[in-house]
């Protein structure tokens, strides 16, 4: 009993491996079956292991002879999914949609309806192969930064620019405070002697107190109505503090500012003289730059003041006069700001650069006086208030020249001096005038010899020939003095 209760247990197992082995066999029979019509086998196969095989955990007898039940994983359902959305795309592919030609316009581009036509530029019908134009980008330059460094050159412009500015206003205000601060503190030594102070012109009325600004660094005032004198102009020339070239280049050649007097005397009030005392440095410009100082007075010498002053003097007797104490005690004491004197009866002005004639100008008695405000440029208010007592002597010299009277001998020299000078330019603008005529008429002669060299008609060219020599002949011919007679 025991044996056989044994056998029957092993019965059901073989059954079982048995049925396996025939449920294998027939699904390899169909997978061999199927993957022959079917492109996506490759994937089937890799999906293999997603295939589950479920039976019941007790089988009943009448089952297990049966077939299994085979279910397929989620993943292998979502593979097959896709391979047939795939198949279907290459079925589109496949598909070619042929577009017929646009014959609607083609009577547009017949040559012979239309004159002129050209079928290259012609417009071309457009199909799905033509290739789209070729993009070009063109370089746009990045002209704005975030960096403050790549705009160092025109931060550095305005900052020029900006500097500049700031030191014209400042210069320009500077400027004017000295030119008004020297009027306010010599107007009442002006109104002791003149009438008329400070009257610009420009009205019928006489008006007082006006300081002329002629530039930014030029200021000049008119006085009138003192005896012995036409009247006196005052002329301040200050530093261009305006302009910062100009404030750079004293950094390396130290200009100072200066103030020029020029008195013009009547004609009876002074007599022949030239008289300059000058500065080393100014009296080589001044002999320069003005004729009579270059022709009356041309030597220089040393004079009894400090060392660097020079004397230009046509008469002894005018300098003995002219520096008394007064005026030698005050340029000793104001040596530095005294920059010449020059007084003269055949003052003319300065030389013009492009005057290349000699001719007769005209000339005025007059005396000017140029002091520096300062003896080192950086001028002040308190500068102009020290610089009185120069004022004071202007007026004292005006004084001395009018009761100044040379002696006959003295006179008689200055004179022929003066008549001297007057002939040699004479004789120079002669000289000129009579080269200028040489030359004109040398002018005309080789016009004329060119007339005849350009004249192609030999009979003509004798002929002007004859007459040019005519001409020259009667020009040789001495010139004698007819007389008529009348008959008895």
């Amino acid at each position: 009993m025991q044996h056989a209760r044994s056998s029957v247990v092993r019965i059901p197992v073989q059954v079982v491996l048995l049925g396996l082995m025939v449920f294998a066999a027939v699904a390899v029979n169909q997978h061999a079956e199927s993957t022959e019509d079917n492109d996506f086998a490759e994937f089937e196969d890799a999906d293999d292991d997603d295939v589950v095989i479920s039976s019941r955990s007790s089988p009943e007898p009448e089952q297990v002879g049966g077939p299994p039940k085979v279910v397929m994983a989620p993943e292998a359902v979502a593979a097959a999914a896709e391979a047939e959305t795939t198949d279907d795309d290459d079925d589109d592919d496949d598909v070619t949609v042929e577009q017929e030609d646009d014959e609607e316009f083609e009577h547009l581009t017949d040559e012979d309806e239309f004159e002129g036509f050209d079928r290259e530029q012609a417009p071309k019908s457009k199909s799905h192969d033509q290739q789209p134009p070729d993009l070009k980008i063109a370089k746009v330059p990045i002209h704005l930064h975030a960096n403050w460094d790549s705009f160092y050159m025109e931060m550095l412009m305005l900052g020029g620019l900006s500097a500049y500015l700031l030191n014209f206003l400042a210069g320009k205000a500077k400027n004017n405070k000295l030119a008004q601060a020297w009027l306010n503190a010599h107007r009442e030594i002006l109104e002791e002697n003149f009438s008329v102070i400070g009257d610009d012109g420009t009205t019928t009325e006489i008006q007082s107190g006006i300081l002329m600004k002629e530039a930014e660094n030029v200021y000049s005032l008119w006085c009138s109505g003192r005896t012995c004198c036409e009247g006196m102009l005052v002329t301040l020339k200050l530093l261009k503090r305006q302009d910062l070239v100009s404030c750079i280049a004293r950094l390396f050649r130290p200009l100072t500012d200066q103030i020029i007097i020029k008195v013009i005397m009547d004609e009876a009030d002074m007599d022949a003289f030239v008289f300059c005392l000058a500065t080393k440095r100014a009296s080589g410009r001044l002999l320069k730059d003005h004729a009579d100082l270059s022709n009356f007075s041309p030597d220089r010498k040393n004079a009894d003041l400090p060392s660097n002053f020079q004397l230009m003097s046509e008469s002894s007797e005018a300098t003995a006069y002219i520096l008394d104490s007064k005026v030698t005690t005050v340029i000793n004491k104001y040596d530095t700001l005294v920059e010449y004197l020059h007084f003269s009866d055949q003052y003319s002005g300065p030389r013009q650069i492009d005057d290349t004639q000699a001719r007769l100008l005209e000339t005025k008695k007059t005396l000017i006086f140029c002091f520096n405000i300062s003896e080192k440029g950086n001028s002040s208010t308190s500068d102009v208030e020290l610089m009185k007592p120069l004022l004071q002597m202007v007026f004292h010299c005006v004084d001395k020249v009018k009761r100044f009277k040379l002696t006959k001998e003295a006179k008689g020299k200055a004179e022929r001096a003066r008549q001297k000078v007057l002939e040699s330019m004479q004789k120079a603008a002669h000289t000129q005038r009579t080269e200028a005529a040489q030359a004109r008429r040398e002018e005309k002669r080789r016009a004329e010899k060119e007339k005849i060299l350009n004249e192609d008609d030999p009979e003509k060219q004798r002929k002007l020939e004859e007459k040019n020599l005519k001409k020259e002949a009667k020009k040789k011919q001495p010139k004698v003095k007819r007389m008529k007679v009348k008959a008895m």
